[in-house]
């Protein structure tokens, strides 16, 4: 822009020292000419490096876009028919993030599957615990003696109270609901973490069979046949029927 502006102000003077010479000579040749024809002639002269300025201005123009195009570098598009995912990254996703593998792989359609058995799995934790802990105390309160301590009576029917004849029975009760909610919480856990591996595995094998060939030339064919008995001296048994397998790769 610089260069263009210093350009633009040399021609301008230029334009200035010819119209002033340009009216001295034509005064000193032609004495008869009237101001209007050297007016004429300026004006022409005027027009004449003005077209001349304005082609070499477009003829530059170009260049410098031409310059500036060619340093850009246009990324292709990704074309997600022929995209294949990568295993390992694959891999690597479903471990750090459950979910992340699928959606690598672009199989939206496990999300709600998987999320779905994270939100049963931690669901059914919260709820055996919170029984197991609410068996413990009561279980806690019957054995303690204390009659301060009776949190056990939320857990009995109504009018059935707990007393010599039936104290032995409801701690058997106790101990055993206390336990069982104990193992289903574990079960909880155990298999929120299968819920993860198989997340894990799902994503690793789908990325893996991505490339796997499901043309039409794969295929197999289970029909009818029949099966010659070669030595048999029984007509009737020299044939028997069967299956046939064809498989075609």
């Amino acid at each position: 822009m610089k260069h263009h502006h210093a350009i633009y102000m040399h021609r301008s003077l230029f334009i200035f020292l010819m119209m002033v010479t340009g009216t001295c000579a034509m005064a000193q040749t032609d004495s008869k000419a009237t101001p209007v024809d050297s007016i004429d002639v300026l004006m022409a002269r005027i027009d004449s490096l003005t077209r001349a300025d304005s082609v070499m201005t477009i003829e530059e123009e170009p260049v410098s876009s031409v310059l500036i195009d060619s340093t850009r570098i246009v990324k292709p598009k990704r074309d997600w028919n022929t995209w294949r995912p990568d295993p390992k990254r694959a891999l690597w996703l479903a471990l750090v993030l459950p979910g992340a593998g699928q959606i690598y792989n672009r199989k939206y359609w496990k999300l709600p599957i998987i999320y779905g058995g994270f939100i049963g799995c931690i669901y059914a934790l919260t709820w055996n615990n919170m029984m197991y802990k609410d068996y413990s105390q009561a279980y806690l309160d019957l054995m303690d003696n204390d009659p301060g301590t009776a949190s056990y009576n939320k857990f009995l029917h109504l009018g059935v109270e707990i007393n010599s004849t039936n104290e032995e029975r409801y701690k058997e009760i106790f101990k055993n609901r206390k336990d069982k909610y104990r193992r289903w919480r574990d079960l909880s856990i155990f298999v929120m973490i299968g819920v993860y591996a198989l997340s894990v595995i799902d994503a690793y094998v789908d990325a893996e069979l991505s490339a796997f060939d499901i043309s039409k030339d794969l295929s197999l064919k289970v029909e009818p046949t029949v099966i010659p008995n070669h030595g048999g001296g029984n007509p009737l048994q020299a044939q028997s029927l069967g299956v046939n397998c064809k498989l075609n790769f």
